[in-house]
């Protein structure tokens, strides 16, 4: 990002934004002890050894990205907001400072379960948007809140201790209808190609939030080592039938301040695993945020692998120095590729219902968010490089 394609993209906010707001950038004191990104070369890994040129590329520049900031990321952006629901090109993010999200974030759950015979009309759009978000260079990741195979409820559903094992179980009818699931996954993904026909990169995180208990997958239905069988299954299957394109990557749920060992529970292994994660609710407590932050860059930088802020935010917050105190400060100095925020649910003109983690038009934070967008830590759509091409100076393996 040039300093005159900043003072472009700052001008543009306030005329679309806000008539009056100080031009004085966010976080300009932090910023100078960010270090600079590395000149020297660097060698990367990834689990799928016949990962695609493509995927390789977006692996090497989320390690690039966070040497010298963040992508800022919104759970469905494209595909809904608070006051709007499938309209194309649409985007809260963009209502308020113009610009896109530099990551685009789903759920492929839909798509998978026994959900897909009513959600093909949500499914279709997932995927316009992936193309969307693709054609614009964006980086998307997907997250699967699976229905529970065994019991038939949703993902919530921690009644069963035998869920994970029945999975595991050769010939069972849990692992054969969990196989399916996983095949209509594939097909879903071998239809994700960009204008070139070339597979669209997908930062994929099964299984998240592993390390609490309300998940049929989590802490209180698996024991670790069905934790960790179960995602070799998966990360195996996906890779034998076909799919190349798929970042993986686990995100804990990291709500209090943790230490490294922590994030290392159930930790899958260093061959099944590529991005490290974390899923952040921890409220308005920026201090909190940034021992987080800390920790997981320190492991980033032990593992070798990029990591990010998978999930986070505060529902129904109205802050308005939101932007600026709880997200941009906290991650000041910190290697982070990506910081994503939950979804906006749409809410149909229905004002009591207030369940939204990002900004909107018209939100209180509005002017702080520009001023968010307007730090040289953060990354939007149009701030990205080439994500899907290979820096010179990075080999991955």
């Amino acid at each position: 990002m040039t300093s005159i394609y900043r003072k472009i993209k700052w001008a543009v906010c306030l005329i679309s934004v806000l008539p009056i707001v100080s031009c004085t950038a966010a976080g300009d004191e932090t910023e100078k002890e960010h270090e600079q990104p590395s000149s020297g070369s660097v060698t990367l890994s990834v689990s799928d050894s016949q990962a695609t040129a493509e995927t390789k590329a977006l692996y090497a520049n989320l390690w690039e990205v966070q040497q010298k900031g963040f992508m800022f990321g919104h759970h469905d952006d494209l595909f809904y907001g608070r006051y709007w629901y499938n309209k194309s090109g649409n985007s809260d993010t963009k209502d308020v400072c113009g610009d896109y999200p530099a990551v685009f974030s789903c759920d492929f759950a839909e798509i998978m379960d026994d959900r897909y015979e009513t959600a093909k009309e949500a499914n279709d759009i997932r995927k316009r948007c992936i193309l969307e978000a693709r054609r614009r260079g964006e980086v998307i990741t997907a997250c699967c809140h699976l229905n529970n195979p065994l019991t038939g409820g949703d993902s919530w559903d921690n009644s069963s201790h035998m869920v994970a094992a029945e999975i595991l179980t050769d010939g069972s009818a849990t692992q054969l209808k969990f196989k399916s699931w996983l095949d209509r996954l594939v097909t879903f993904a071998l239809s994700l190609k960009d204008d070139n026909g070339r597979f669209i990169p997908i930062i994929f995180r099964p299984f998240h939030e592993h390390t609490q208990t309300w998940s049929w997958w989590g802490k209180s239905c698996t024991t670790e080592a069905e934790f960790i069988s179960l995602w070799r299954f998966t990360v195996d299957y996906l890779q034998h039938a076909g799919v190349h394109h798929f970042i993986y990557a686990v995100s804990p749920q990291m709500d209090s301040r943790k230490t490294m060992d922590d994030f290392l529970f159930r930790w899958p292994g260093d061959d099944y695993v590529d991005f490290i994660g974390m899923d952040c609710y921890h409220g308005l407590n920026p201090e909190v945020f940034s021992h987080n932050l800390k920790t997981l860059s320190d492991l980033s930088a032990n593992k070798h692998k990029p990591c990010g802020v998978t999930e986070t935010g505060v529902e129904s917050f109205t802050d308005k120095n939101y932007w600026t105190k709880q997200i941009l400060t906290p991650a000041a100095g910190r290697k982070v590729s990506m910081i994503v925020m939950w979804r906006n649910k749409f809410v149909n003109g229905n004002e009591a219902d207030k369940h939204y983690y990002s900004v909107y038009g018209g939100h209180p934070s509005a002017s702080d968010f520009v001023k968010f967008y307007n730090s040289e830590l953060t990354l939007f759509s149009k701030d990205l490089n080439d994500m899907y091409s290979l820096p010179t100076h990075i080999t991955v393996n």
